[in-house]
């Protein structure tokens, strides 16, 4: 994979669903990808909750990059990148349990009323800048907190930290997806102690902090003997929103983005923090981003919807290629119908958890003197134009909010590969939409890599640069409302 002036690289790419470790060559010039490997991701129901199965998905990623190392012994390094807001709790280097997935129902219910008992939403924004979602790190470590499992624990982990931490042995917290968990100060960055203190969160649990290009040392212990290789591993973008915004194509300020997966994330990368009240309550969050940029957004359902949808109709035993074919088969009948569908709000806290979404949907559209689709095909369509209606939505509240004008929405991740959500989101939008690349994040991740590395060097729009000249995304231009009555 290597060559002159580049170097190979692995990334570790861990999603809701699925991980995948890939490999890239990376230099002045050249940026390539080759998958290696990909392993399931799912939640396991035990009698208290929800949660990850992150040892199966620790075994994942160390077979993935064993397999990496037989694909190229040259690699100069690994970065890890994951979903945000959820942690293990350890002691003495030990973990005290299997993370909780964010989507468990009974903590999201009983987090954020425990916070703000003492601390209140304005204050809170204030400090943190998030936007309010039940299942935010400072409301799971309430619970814990609530429960006594706190006073256990010296050692707080998120998911991406987790398995570095497994890897080398060094415990740190990479900045960005620390940014997600409610108890960093949104303007310092930097924890924010006065604030976990009030909520009885002990500031001895919060690693060290780290930025993105941190070296955080070499794959070590038993780790080594399953790899093969003692790679180096580097703090990257670990929140995978943050990996994924690197990797935009374009050195312009006036675009938006949309980084679209299981959630689509919409907004703009910005300076400074937006802590107004406005923007409070529109439900914006302030992120960190690589090289200290704000990611100033907002959370949407996203491909969540569809994919629930598609398990709910094929049943428990389909496979993920079933799934995916069903998927796609109903997204071309679904472009071959009326464009005139209803739309309902994507954001509804009931297609937050598992379930028959479908019937969820009908259930908010008839709530809402609202037509029911009647067969599958039409409830895709709305699901689709209903996305796009709250992309469209966001883009415009981002712009109003931030100030910053928006002539281009710039989409990224797997939903740059749905054609239909794609126009759909131009077409109301007004503007034109740029969809790719589909392997954001890993480029991100990869890019922040070997500019630690030294092999790139320059500033995110230098690396942006290098996506420009080397991927080749799909262009969607905004149609007129009758060019678009059928779709």
């Amino acid at each position: 994979m290597t060559g002159a002036g580049a170097g190979a690289f692995a990334a570790v790419d861990l999603g809701a669903t699925s991980g995948r470790v890939v490999l890239g060559r990376v230099g002045p010039g050249e940026l390539e990808l080759h998958h290696v490997a990909r392993f399931p991701n799912g939640p396991v129901a035990l009698r208290d909750g929800l949660h990850w199965n992150v040892v199966e998905l620790y075994r994942g990623v160390l077979d993935g990059l064993a397999a990496a190392v037989r694909a190229e012994p040259g690699i100069r390094s690994v970065g890890i990148d994951a979903w945000a807001v959820d942690y293990a709790l350890l002691r003495g280097g030990r973990m005290l349990g299997l993370p909780f997935h964010y989507r468990d129902e009974r903590r999201n219910a009983a987090g954020p009323a425990a916070v703000h008992a003492r601390v209140g939403a304005a204050e809170l924004y204030g400090r943190n800048g998030l936007q309010h979602l039940p299942f935010n790190t400072v409301f799971q470590l309430a619970c814990d907190a609530a429960d006594g499992v706190l006073d256990a624990a010296d050692t707080l982990l998120l998911v991406p930290d987790l398995l570095g931490f497994q890897l080398t042995g060094a415990a740190v917290a990479e900045r960005t997806n620390a940014s997600t968990t409610g108890l960093l100060d949104a303007r310092t960055r930097e924890w924010d102690v006065e604030l976990a203190g009030r909520l009885d969160i002990a500031a001895g649990i919060l690693p060290p902090l780290v930025d993105p290009g941190t070296a955080l040392g070499a794959i070590s212990g038993d780790a080594l003997a399953a790899v093969g290789a003692p790679l180096p591993v580097v703090a990257v973008g670990s929140h995978d929103t943050a990996s994924a915004v690197v990797a935009i194509p374009s050195v312009r300020d006036d675009v938006a983005y949309i980084s679209c997966g299981t959630w689509a994330l919409v907004g703009v990368e910005l300076d400074e923090p937006v802590l107004t009240d406005a923007a409070r309550a529109a439900s914006f969050t302030n992120e960190g981003g690589v090289d200290g940029r704000v990611r100033f957004l907002h959370n949407v359902m996203g491909l969540w919807l569809l994919s629930e949808s598609i398990r709910s109709w094929l049943g428990p035993g389909a496979t993920t290629a079933q799934q995916s074919s069903a998927l796609q088969e109903l997204l071309a009948q679904a472009a071959a119908a009326p464009a005139s569908v209803p739309v309902f709000d994507v954001d509804d806290p009931r297609f937050l958890a598992p379930g028959d979404m479908p019937a969820r949907i009908a259930g908010w559209l008839a709530e809402h003197d609202l037509p029911v689709p009647v067969d599958r095909p039409l409830m895709v369509r709305c699901i689709v134009e209903s996305l796009a209606e709250a992309f469209a939505r966001t883009v415009r509240r981002a712009a109003e909010l931030s100030g910053r004008a928006v002539a281009t929405i710039h989409l990224v991740g797997g939903g740059a590969q749905n054609a239909l959500l794609c126009q759909a989101a131009a077409d109301r939008a007004g503007l034109p939409l740029v969809a790719g690349p589909v392997e954001a994040t890993a480029i991100g991740n990869l890019l922040v890599q070997a500019r630690a590395a030294g092999v790139l060097s320059g500033s995110l729009e230098s690396l942006r640069a290098l996506v420009a000249a080397t991927q080749h995304p799909v262009v969607y231009t905004p149609r007129r409302r009758e060019e678009r009555v059928h779709g």
